[in-house]
Formats: C-alpha cells, sequence, structure tokens
C-alpha cells in the first residue's frame, strides 16, 4: 500500500472516531447542589492542591466528585462499571462502597449546558436533585 493511500485510511479512521470522543459528555469535576455553595461544600488541600469535601458539605446541600472513572462523596467511593450516552441523557452503573456497605447504584443524568446537570430517580416520579460545576 502506497504513504498516500495509507493516509488516506488513516484520515478516513480518525474522521469517524473523533465525533465520537468529541460527542462524549465531559463530566470531571466538581459537583454541587448549589453554585452559590460551592466554597463551602469543597475545598483545595494538599501539595498537589486536590479537590476535596469540606468538614460539614451536607449542611451547604453537599455534591460529589468526579474523576476519570471515579465518582465520590463525603462518605462514599464508587467506581463507574458501565456508562451509557443517549444525547443528553447519561446513565452510570457504578459499585459503590461505604465503612459498612458494598452496592451497585445507578445514576441517571441529564445533562443542561457544560456546567449544570440534574439527577433523575428512575421509578420516583418527578424527583431531580440539579448540580452545578463548581470551579474552585
Amino acid at each position: 500500500m502506497t504513504g498516500f493511500r495509507k493516509a488516506s485510511w488513516v484520515a478516513m479512521i480518525v474522521s469517524l472516531i473523533l465525533p465520537e470522543l468529541a460527542a462524549a459528555v465531559e463530566l470531571t469535576g466538581a459537583w454541587a447542589s448549589d453554585a452559590e455553595n460551592c466554597k463551602k461544600v469543597f475545598v483545595r488541600r494538599g501539595r498537589a492542591s486536590q479537590i476535596d469535601f469540606t468538614e460539614f458539605p451536607g449542611v451547604y446541600g453537599g455534591g460529589f466528585i468526579i474523576e476519570r472513572d471515579r465518582l465520590r462523596g463525603k462518605f462514599v467511593k464508587c467506581t463507574i462499571k458501565s456508562r451509557k450516552e443517549d444525547g443528553q441523557s447519561l446513565n452510570l452503573i457504578a459499585g459503590c462502597a461505604t465503612d459498612i456497605m458494598l452496592s451497585n447504584v445507578q445514576f441517571v443524568l441529564q445533562v443542561v449546558d457544560d456546567d449544570n446537570i440534574a439527577r433523575v430517580f428512575p421509578g420516583v416520579e418527578g424527583m431531580v436533585v440539579k448540580y452545578h460545576r463548581c470551579r474552585l
């Protein structure tokens, strides 16, 4: 195969893959239930200035942190097992652990915009919790 043909094949494959990657929902970051309380829910700690929770985040509505394939709250750590996107909706299945229990949890998230999502609870009509991405 000539160099031109190889380059053409590579260009074609890349053009098919990149739109899928660009369309992926990016949720990495700290999410609080109230944008006004971001600094009361999250804090940067350590030499690496990592995002962590304040001492009492639940008092201010709480939140969660998403990093790669992990999702964590103040007292729970989850590993994302599966992720399915359908337009602006994202269905996550995560294996979660607390100090006393392990369980699988379903997270159904509706993307409002880059900095706002809503968690929908399947089977509980009308229950929606909104979250805002915190910029710390």
